[in-house]
């Protein structure tokens, strides 16, 4: 593989001699092989040499069309290069990574067109892999036993066997199981309740061995947002306990769909406890030959964690259109929250101790002491005056507690935008009212350079956008015939957005009730893998496409997607997330519902038009978009030219 795809000169700058080659390829190269010269793209080449020469944080904010991704992906490789170091592209979620990586894809594509011999590897979340561990007890369950046992015969045979592996492959990904839905999936994917550091088959784990396969890579490592930001959040940690970070060390990183950032953030950020999980962890050093002292210190913070958290399921309650249950704050759950924390001392004390007499497996000792540091550390910003952000959540492991602390801003200013390297958040939708003032505020960010260009795209030609005209407050079954007679008349070819998956949920059984129903094939998110879910609907030209993640990034061109039926408009949910930065906001509306909504709304309209000779119309569903305001606001983000109708 040839270093440079240029000749360098090293007396020269490296970024200007890589600045021109860049140039030759949207002026000469890809127009040869038949792409056309945009004049958005090359004006976005210019802008990035500025970032990566000053090693600069840049928001790129180009319209569908504008050829984004093959801009970033030519500096990010030379850059590479030059520093021996990896780029890392960090994509909002799984499905997009697939659509970068895919056969046809944009890293293929250039490899094609310019020669280029590109070593991509992909770092997908440890939720994207099997947990063998789970598997096994999934196939001793009574619910698809069969399945799972089937799942366990089919995995290489390195797995099962105790002799060294002879050659390497990677499997156990999510991809690879396409049909499973995600209730499946979920009895036998990791989660972050598995305790990988004892398990005694990690080393033939699908997720450890692809883990060691893409730290190798030269050029690229393609991962989402969760994965980076979980990478920042367990640097230092991980470092401490004698293992590698979760990313190599990297050259320049660039977030696509970069507006969704700060939720990955949040959610790396974010505190699961949950007493069960406890339990099974202090419960280990009662197996050893340890003081009576430290084993009632151990019982005790167990019958009190086992309280507490009785307490905390009884003093929730559900919101609605969330997965999620607030807190019911009392002093009562307060005091007991300082209870368990006093215990856990006491535990901690002991152990000093302990750890003197050499009575406790040194790697178990560790792995409690980690647990109870964590334990501890989270359950301590409730002492903050600025309280964190928490919920609990209830799942097949019982009654959790989610704490999420406020500071994302800081950590996010500390530990990325501190770094001299180029950082680039790339997107269609950077901007808020023509200011970036927006995502800055979000991130904790000082000063960034930023740009903005448009679609290249006729618009006015090309799409219709209308409201239905439904009174102030249609019922389900008046938006539910609104809607077939928008699929009918399509002939389906249709993406229906929803904001959440209870409305999706909703949709999916009141459509199946519809006489009409019949007549359409529908996809719906969660029934299978989703890049699956998207290759399907691809391919069944007049199917329907029902989903809540793909607002943004999906990229489906031609008749398959003629049709993007927004079923309410994107706001923010009513969860304590949400919740928190409405109490810090002075107009809560406008300043967190609002901004959110309309940046979402505007990926949610993007997915129609993605190639020149693409048309169709958009339809908006939603009470709001009777309220003066929000119409204005909606009309002010459609693309020049076009005009909301009913």
């Amino acid at each position: 593989m040839n270093k440079y795809p240029f000749d360098f000169d090293p007396k020269q700058s490296f970024i200007s001699q890589a600045s021109d080659w860049i140039a030759d390829v949207f002026y000469e190269k890809l127009p040869e092989a038949g792409f056309e010269i945009r004049d958005e793209q090359i004006y976005m080449a210019f802008q990035l040499e500025r970032a990566y020469a000053d090693k600069q944080t840049i928001f790129a904010e180009a319209g569908v069309g504008t050829g984004k991704t093959f801009v970033y992906l030519l500096y990010a490789i030379t850059y590479a290069r030059y520093t021996r170091k990896p780029a890392i592209i960090a994509c909002a979620d799984e499905s997009l990574i697939e659509q970068l990586v895919k056969p046809e894809g944009d890293i293929a594509k250039l490899a094609r067109y310019l020669d280029l011999t590109i070593d991509a590897r992909l770092g997908k979340s440890a939720d994207q892999y099997i947990c063998l561990k789970k598997l096994d007890q999934a196939r001793s369950g009574q619910d698809d036993a069969e399945l799972f046992d089937s799942i366990y015969r089919e995995l290489p045979s390195f797995v099962h066997k105790q002799d060294s592996m002879q050659s390497f492959h990677p499997y156990g990904n999510r991809k690879e199981y396409p049909n499973l839905n995600d209730e499946q999936w979920n009895q036998l994917g990791w989660d972050v309740f598995q305790d990988c550091l004892v398990c005694d088959v990690r080393h033939r784990c699908g997720q450890t061995l692809s883990r060691d396969h893409y730290r190798k890579a030269a050029d690229v490592v393609i991962c989402s947002h969760d994965f980076y930001m979980e990478h920042v959040w367990t640097y230092e940690a991980r470092k401490r306990e004698g293992q590698l970070p979760l990313l190599p060390e990297h050259s320049s990183v660039v977030f696509d769909e970069g507006h969704l950032l700060e939720t990955a953030a949040q959610q790396a950020l974010t505190y699961k406890l949950n007493h069960a999980v406890f339990e099974g962890i202090v419960t280990r050093l009662l197996q050893e030959e340890i003081r009576e002292s430290l084993a009632v210190a151990v019982e005790d913070a167990i019958t009190q964690s086992e309280f507490l958290f009785k307490m905390m399921n009884k003093h929730s309650r559900k919101v609605q259109a969330s997965d999620r249950r607030e807190i019911i704050w009392s002093t009562e759950l307060i005091r007991e929250i300082n209870r368990l924390q006093d215990t856990l001392s006491v535990i901690e004390e002991e152990l000093v101790f302990e750890s003197g007499l050499y009575t406790i497996d040194t790697y178990q000792l560790k792995i409690v002491e980690e647990h109870l540091e964590m334990i501890q550390f989270a359950l301590s910003l409730f002492k903050k005056e600025d309280k964190p952000i928490s919920w609990v959540s209830e799942d097949k492991e019982g009654t959790s507690l989610v704490i999420m602390p406020k500071w994302v801003k800081e950590v996010l200013k500390e530990q990325v935008f501190s770094r001299k390297m180029p950082i680039v958040f790339s997107s269609a939708t950077l901007s808020v009212n023509g200011s970036f003032d927006y995502m800055m505020d979000i991130l904790g960010m000082d000063s960034a350079i930023s740009f903005s260009v448009p679609s290249p795209y006729d618009y006015e030609q090309q799409m219709t956008v209308a409201t239905p005209d439904m009174g102030l407050f249609p019922s389900i079954n008046e938006k539910m015939a609104e809607t077939f007679r928008l699929l009918t008349k399509s002939g389906g070819r249709s993406l229906l957005l929803f904001p959440s998956m209870e409305q999706l949920e909703q949709f999916k059984t009141e459509a199946a009730k519809h006489a009409a129903a019949a007549s359409f094939t529908f996809y719906y998110e969660g029934s299978s893998e989703i890049s699956y879910l998207i290759e399907q609907f691809q391919h069944d030209e007049a199917s329907i496409l029902c989903a809540v993640t793909l607002w943004e990034g999906l990229d489906i061109p031609g008749p398959s997607l003629s049709q993007v039926i927004v079923w309410e408009l994107p706001f923010p949910p009513n969860d304590p997330l949400f919740a928190a930065r409405r109490n810090d906001a002075e107009q809560p509306f406008e300043q967190v519902d609002m901004p959110y909504m309309l940046l979402r709304l505007r990926q949610g309209i993007g997915r129609l038009i993605r190639r020149r000779e693409d048309s169709g119309s958009i339809i908006i569903f939603g009470e709001k978009m009777n309220e003066s305001y929000v119409r204005e606001q909606v009309e002010q983000i459609l693309p020049k030219g076009v005009a909301l109708s009913h």
